[in-house]
């Protein structure tokens, strides 16, 4: 039997810095519900999610902070760069995420927003606690180990 294809996602836009600054425990993915504008402006692969968060809004999982570029061919049917989305998810879900950043600490934070193979807008959101100061320059520290680790492994031989 032939393996199974890997599913093709175009990733728009990646937020490197999360994983830095916070321990994601768990991943999930979630539908973004968007303008035609928005969906041609991220079809361009210009979007930032550097600074952005989710969190309640009335019942709702939303996406804030996120900035999507205006698309210049939409002349006055343009949408705001960095208005609130909703998130869809599973009730269940919404209420699982709601909860953990209510009670627990935790934080939902975007991890990346890609094309899935049917052509949606999905976003990857984790779960995460936020690193201390000394968790990240442990982290960097272990980083630059496994780096120079490798180069001397490979000029060895």
């Amino acid at each position: 039997m032939a393996p199974k294809p890997e599913p093709s996602r175009r990733v728009v836009a990646d937020n490197r810095a999360a994983r830095f600054h916070y321990t994601i425990e768990d991943t999930l993915e979630a539908g973004i519900a968007l303008t035609g504008t928005e969906v041609k402006s991220l079809r361009g692969g210009k979007a930032t999610i550097g600074e952005a968060y989710a969190g309640p809004s009335g019942g709702d999982l939303m996406l804030f902070n996120c900035y999507i570029p205006e698309y210049l061919e939409a002349n006055r049917f343009n949408h705001e760069p960095k208005r609130p989305r909703r998130l869809l998810l599973h009730r269940r879900q919404i209420n699982k995420l709601i909860g953990a950043t209510q009670r627990q600490g935790y934080t939902v934070v975007p991890l990346k927003i890609y094309f899935n193979d049917k052509g949606r807008a999905k976003i990857e959101l984790g779960l995460g606690k936020g690193k201390q100061a000394h968790d990240k320059r442990e982290a960097s520290k272990e980083r630059d180990w496994q780096r120079d680790r490798a180069r001397l492994l490979r000029d060895r031989g």
